[in-house]
């Protein structure tokens, strides 16, 4: 069974930093592309950040030279370093893990609150 299981997420005021991460189990850790969404309320869930099995990262637009993608095989975990946080990243982050054959899994979610 697999787990994503996100820890992290709290309230922050602007211009403050979190660090995010993700536990995963029950599944080859390695052999996933891990990425992170957001998802504001009303609005859609969209792609953050992204980390592939090699290691390279791509990320939206909104959040490049802020956040910082990065995943350590030997413990199955991804990190999401969020530095220079603004009131508009407020959203529920989910931790995604997307593997061979389509197969793709989320967490929980976990929530982020930038705000005074």
């Amino acid at each position: 069974q697999v787990q994503l299981v996100e820890s992290g997420g709290g309230l922050v005021q602007p211009g403050g930093s979190l660090r995010l991460s993700c536990a995963a189990s029950g599944l080859t850790f390695s052999k996933y592309v891990m990425s992170w969404y957001w998802q504001a309320p009303g609005k859609e869930r969209e792609l953050v950040a992204r980390i592939t099995r090699g290691g390279t990262t791509n990320y939206a637009d909104s959040v490049k030279g802020r956040f910082t993608i990065s995943r350590d095989n030997g413990r199955n975990m991804v990190f999401l370093q969020m530095n220079s946080l603004k009131p508009e990243d407020t959203a529920v982050y989910y931790c995604n893990a997307e593997g061979p054959l389509g197969l793709r899994y989320w967490g929980q979610g976990t929530q982020v609150t930038v705000s005074v």
